[in-house]
């Protein structure tokens, strides 16, 4: 019979069988011409994975010239499909930070999913065993679970404002060794490839037409050793998985069950299926006949044991949720009850499981074949429809002049080919500069370098970008990106720099920075933090510091008094703090000579300063005291005796109304006697007595506030603290409430 030149040879390489269709497409109907199978006479091969190529090889060579006998032609170009079992699935979580706060784009997405993938296979080589080491896996497909927006789910992340995203993502992979021996033992039957797929994506190209693929469907294909599943959306597959436990389960469970011998077992569980009653020999030899609900009953336990591992995959590899519908392949599933078993798992409706077999036939011509057409068909059929779809397969590019073998899903990319050449993927995205790590205030900061230039792409010499689609034979030349300029910030960019405190000096309220201390030293805001600095913001002023700001010089007879507490030139200055600075018991007799000027006492010629009258912050009490007392009367004609009976402790004067005003007037110290707060309190070893002076002889607590304000009052008058006191003063020293 006369065929078309362009006949199609698909091979199913199974585990325990090899079968071999060949036919051709006319129109939107596809021609089966021939089918053959051998089964393997060793077990050549084991899960889905070629063991002994030779023999692989040797029965490919067989079912080729079977076939080539029944059509009368040669056969030199063949499709095959790689098992699902052996297929790797590793889900990953994965975060990408920002510096600011900044709506998300597309590019930050697709950064983010390809950072996925490369944790996901680094994940998978790190937890592979030593058998798989040493291989070489291809990134065959990966799906987004879902995506976070600042640690919250979030089902789309574009244009969301965001200071972290991060995504959970299935990657599935293929070893490299599995493709390989496919490749070898088609060679040995002096065939060429002319085609490979998966067989997930071969069963799905006829159990799923493409119009249901935008659905959200898991194809269960139930083989002898291992169920093969895989999910569909969005109108790709976008993620496969496999559970150890398939039709060889049952097959084992009706042996114990009915006693017999594993094949006679596996023959009554194919005749169940059309009968309700099976009739066998048991080991002794004795015919036996069971009712097929007896057999159903039986192997139940087991049946829904696969239905739940199923069920239980199906929703990992679809984001913790159930599918729409499920299409169920292969032999291991035409069990009674499986499907039913499934749906309830999974929570459907039993009409949204089923089996796939002649339903999606309608479009196959069988020409002079005597078929049962039914599930097992399916997966060697997608395989020659797999070539006219031409969008599963190897292809080979060359990335920066290496050769890369490179599984062609119909949608490769640059980052496609980057990755399976182990292109660092932080070399094609800008990098940062070096980022500073520091600390402020005892919290940990980093501040991100600025970033480089995206990598340079060029496909066969034109400009590209990592999106651009790539095909076999593609020349791929990428430059690495490049890293931007390190991070870089001064003090005074940091938020807490810049803010002030205001305390009050001499009654006027003044306003002071705040600074910073960068480990144990003081820094300008100009000052370049360092990786490794511990910044502390300052949030107080010593006497000296509040002074130097100030640009003020005080004469060094000054007394300084913080918070009505005498303070020296270390004493902190908080936010509010009073302070106050005055001449209290300067004399002119502190001067080596009664000249305006006098030198200091290290006679340093260059350093001079003015007698108090000419100084700013001199007391005007103490320099009208001195011009109009010049002499106490009565006090100079006293003898030497007197003066030394007057000036000895024991003989001090005591203070009166009347002889406080001259001893104060002589500057000889004396005591005086007051009323603070309706209690006599005596004031002792000055000459003359300010209002700020009482605080030193009373229990009153200024470093802890118990109001607003502190009250002075002084003869039922407000009081200032530098006014002047005397004998019998009425003084009165509260909080503020």
């Amino acid at each position: 019979m006369n065929y078309p030149e362009s006949l199609v040879f698909g091979l199913d390489i199974g585990t325990r069988s090899i079968v071999g269709t060949v036919g051709y497409k006319l129109g939107d109907q596809f021609h089966v011409v021939a089918q053959r199978a051998k089964e393997h006479e060793t077990r050549a091969m084991l899960d889905g994975q070629i063991h002994d190529i030779a023999k692989v090889g040797d029965t490919i060579r067989f079912v080729k010239e079977e076939l080539e006998d029944a059509i009368g032609q040669k056969l030199t170009d063949v499709c095959i499909a790689a098992a699902g079992r052996v297929l790797r699935t590793v889900q990953v979580h994965v975060e990408e930070e920002f510096s600011s706060e900044r709506s998300v784009t597309e590019e930050d997405i697709f950064s983010l999913n390809t950072q996925g993938i490369e944790a996901a296979y680094n994940e998978f080589n790190e937890s592979a065993d030593e058998s798989l080491s040493e291989m070489n896996f291809y990134c065959v497909g990966y799906s987004v679970v879902r995506y976070y927006l600042n640690g919250y789910q979030m089902g789309n992340l574009e244009g969301h404002n965001a200071r972290k995203i991060g995504c959970d993502l299935i990657a599935t992979f293929l070893p490299d060794d599995v493709v390989d021996g496919l490749y070898k033992a088609v060679a040995i039957a002096d065939l060429n490839v002319a085609n490979i797929t998966l067989e997930p994506i071969a069963a799905i190209s006829l159990a799923i037409p493409e119009m249901y693929r935008m659905l959200n469907i898991a194809l269960v294909d139930v083989g002898a050793g291992t169920s093969d599943i895989s999910i569909t959306k969005d109108g790709t597959i976008v993620a496969f998985g496999m559970i150890p436990k398939a039709g060889d389960a049952i097959t084992e469970a009706i042996c114990q069950h009915c006693l017999v011998d594993f094949n006679t077992a596996d023959q009554i569980k194919k005749d169940a299926e059309t009968s309700d009653t099976v009739v066998y020999k048991d080991i002794i030899g004795i015919e036996q006949t069971i009712k097929t609900e007896d057999l159903v009953k039986a192997t139940n336990p087991i049946v829904n044991e696969m239905a739940q591992l199923v069920s239980d995959k199906i929703k990992e590899l679809n984001g913790d949720k159930s599918v729409s519908a499920v299409f169920v392949v292969g032999g291991g599933g035409r069990m009674k009850g499986y499907t039913e078993a499934l749906a309830s798992c999974l929570e459907l409706v039993p009409e949204r499981v089923a089996i796939r077999g002649r339903e999606v036939m309608s479009k196959i011509i069988f020409e002079h074949e005597d078929l049962t057409i039914d599930s097992l068909l399916v997966t060697p059929i997608g395989i020659c429809l797999s070539y006219y779809e031409q969008s599963n397969n190897f292809i080979y590019v060359s990335f920066n002049g290496r050769s890369v073998k490179l599984y062609d899903n119909g949608k490769s990319t640059v980052i496609d080919a980057a990755m399976q050449a182990q292109f660092a993927n932080e070399d094609l995205f800008p990098k940062r500069g070096t980022p500073l790590h520091y600390s402020v205030n005892g919290v940990a900061r980093m501040q991100r370098g600025e970033p480089g230039e995206s990598a340079q792409i060029f496909v066969n010499g034109a400009p590209a970008d990592i999106h651009t689609e790539i095909k076999d034979k593609d020349q791929i030349k990428v430059h690495e990106s490049t890293a931007g300029n390190p991070a870089h910030l001064e003090i005074g960019q940091i938020p807490e720099y810049g803010s002030t405190m205001d305390i009050i000096v001499n009654g006027q309220t003044i306003s002071l920075p705040k600074f910073a201390s960068v480990n144990g030293e003081l820094q300008s805001e100009y000052y370049q933090i360092k990786s490794g600095d511990d910044i502390h913001m300052v949030d107080f002023y010593t006497v000296s510091q509040v002074i130097e700001f100030m640009d003020v010089v005080l004469n060094p007879q000054m007394n300084v008094y913080v918070n009505n507490k005498k303070a020296d030139m270390d004493t902190p200055i908080y936010a509010n703090f009073d302070v106050v600075w005055t001449l209290e018991e300067l004399k002119l007799d502190d001067y080596e000579d009664g000249s305006e000027y006098a030198k200091l006492p290290d006679g340093d010629d260059d350093e001079e300063y003015k007698r108090p009258e000419e100084s700013a912050s001199y007391d005007s009490a103490y320099a009208d005291r001195h011009e109009t007392n010049e002499k106490v009367e009565g006090y100079e004609e006293e003898d030497e005796e007197a003066d030394e009976e007057v000036s000895s402790p024991q003989d001090e004067p005591k203070a009166s109304p009347k002889g406080a005003g001259t001893l104060a007037d002589a500057g000889i110290p004396h005591d005086i006697t007051v009323e603070v707060n309706g209690e006599e309190v005596i004031l002792s070893g000055k000459a003359e007595y300010v209002f700020v002076d009482v605080f030193e002889f009373i229990d009153f607590d200024l470093s802890t506030p118990k109001g607003s304000a502190v009250v002075t009052r002084l003869n039922g008058k407000d009081a200032q603290y530098m006014e002047k006191i005397d004998e019998g003063d009425s003084i009165d020293i509260h909080w503020e409430k």
